[in-house]
């Protein structure tokens, strides 16, 4: 195969997240954004050291396996990728990446690991609890868009009005506000939306999160603080004017949940990302609050929690069934009882996990690096009558050297990168019998259990998690043992 040569063939399969292994008569090469069993065409634009990649140029056949989607942006919108399989289909899929990124590793240790193949969904559609969608036009110079980027570009935006993994608030809200924001540029307000190259414009992205349980919605649009070329027709204070009607229009909608508050966030980041510079109050308040597996999380705006409420607690409970057994009232091999021990909640997030290991330990201290988050933290184990919960600010990797209390588990939900290189070599010289890794990026997990077993630690349990139904997304949970105490493994399935 040569750089610029058309080839044509059958994908094999799909490796994580979403690289197509196609075979052809030139060889073998990878396209993303294609599905097992497809016939494709592509263009290799990468030939290195006998191995090739490629750019989807046209489907020619599709797979044997794909129905007719139910969605009408699917194919276009960059979000989806296995909507046109079965979801069944789609499980297999996943669970298969996760089986050839990770049973390589577990082979290296003496005893097998426990697979336990991957949990569904409660929800597959409907599912989702926060969406940042992005202002823009779907092509140059077209009509406004509100949505998510077309799949395999940068700039085009998809107006996803009948996107099918939210619940129908968020497609009337997202109708609401890119009808508002169209008519008035189409009236000559000055309203443009932000150049991601010029970095020029105004309208940045719009922030929704709904509650799966309370039905509780915050609203947050987000600007930039170019508002000079902002005006309206009755001559008032552009912005504020204009922020108003935002409003008002919001409040009109017939909506199956409530609105808890409206937002308006100012952010000049360069970088194309939903964050606050400054964040003002235009109604209501600026948090919501989420039930799960009994207890109340207050959520604001930029805190980390599962974006799947349902498949969250499918995660938790299992998180919770793999290391609640070393937590028992019952003495363990160091002779303590639940009263005696402490877990380490490494990224903790808001305290979700934290809060549901307290009641069978001594206690838990959660360690996350967004202030606003341990914040947040703090309110809801309040909230949740747990008093024996503490949350530190800062690194994991240099927070570790100022807690004086030392853990007996550990549990770990790092960010996609995984657990810093620092932090890794800390977590180990505890030496605590049990590690409970959560992971959203399985290769980011395949290379840190590379670490944990050369450190000591095997694997003893783990599963996959579909948290992200459609898209490539797949959470894993992993049990690591320390050698000495590991007992009772059994092949991989």
């Amino acid at each position: 195969m040569k750089k610029g040569q058309i080839i044509e063939g059958i994908v094999e399969r799909t490796d994580f997240p979403n690289k197509g292994i196609v075979n052809c008569k030139e060889g073998v090469c990878t396209v993303k954004n294609v599905l097992p069993g497809q016939r494709i065409r592509a263009i290799v634009n990468k030939a290195r050291s006998g191995r090739y990649e490629g750019r989807l140029l046209e489907i020619l056949t599709p797979s044997p396996l794909e129905v007719e989607s139910s969605c009408p942006h699917f194919g276009c919108c960059g979000g989806c990728m296995y909507l046109s399989f079965p979801y069944e289909e789609s499980l297999k899929v996943k669970e298969e990446q996760v089986r050839r990124l990770l049973m390589p590793v577990f082979s290296t240790q003496e005893t097998g690991c426990q697979f336990e193949g991957i949990k569904a969904s409660p929800a597959i559609f409907g599912y989702r609890n926060k969406m940042e969608f992005t202002f823009g036009d779907e092509v140059k110079d077209g009509p406004l868009s509100l949505g998510m980027h077309k799949r395999g570009s940068f700039y085009d935006i998809v107006s996803v009005t009948d996107c099918r993994i939210v619940e129908e608030d968020y497609r009337k809200i997202l109708r609401c506000v890119r009808d508002y924001f169209a008519v008035l540029k189409e009236k000559g307000a000055g309203i443009s939306f932000y150049h991601r190259l010029r970095h020029t414009g105004y309208l940045r992205h719009l922030l929704v999160r709904r509650a799966a349980k309370t039905g509780e919605i915050l609203i947050a649009l987000v600007t930039t603080t170019q508002t000079a070329e902002l005006s309206v027709e009755s001559g008032g204070e552009g912005e504020q004017e204009i922020l108003e009607g935002f409003c008002k229009k919001l409040s009109e909608l017939s909506l199956n949940g409530r609105i808890a508050g409206i937002l308006h966030v100012k952010n000049d980041s360069l970088a194309d990302v939903v964050q606050s510079d400054e964040t003002k109050i235009l109604y209501g308040q600026d948090f919501f609050y989420e039930e799960l597996l009994g207890l109340k999380f207050k959520i604001s705006p930029f805190s980390f929690f599962q974006t799947n409420s349902l498949g969250a607690e499918v995660l938790y409970r299992t998180a919770r069934e793999y290391i609640g057994g070393y937590l028992s009232s019952a003495p363990g091999e160091d002779g303590k009882t639940k009263k005696d021990k402490v877990v380490y909640d490494l990224y903790s997030g808001t305290g979700t996990i934290a809060q549901l290991i307290a009641p069978v330990a001594k206690k838990v201290i959660g360690v996350e690096i967004v202030e606003e988050a341990v914040e947040a933290a703090r309110k809801n184990a309040e909230l949740n009558g747990l008093h024996n919960c503490e949350f530190v600010a800062g690194d994991v990797w240099k927070v570790l050297d100022e807690i004086e209390e030392k853990p007996d588990v550990i549990i770990l939900d790092p960010p996609r990168d995984g657990v810093h290189p620092k932090a890794l070599q800390k977590i180990i010289a505890y030496g605590v019998d049990h590690i409970l890794y959560i992971s959203c990026k399985v290769s980011s997990l395949a290379r840190d259990l590379q670490i944990f077993l050369a450190g000591g630690y095997v694997a003893d349990k783990c599963v996959a998690i579909d948290q992200f139904p459609w898209t490539t997304g797949i959470e894993t949970c992993v049990l690591l043992s320390r050698k000495n105490i590991f007992a009772n493994h059994i092949d991989i399935q």
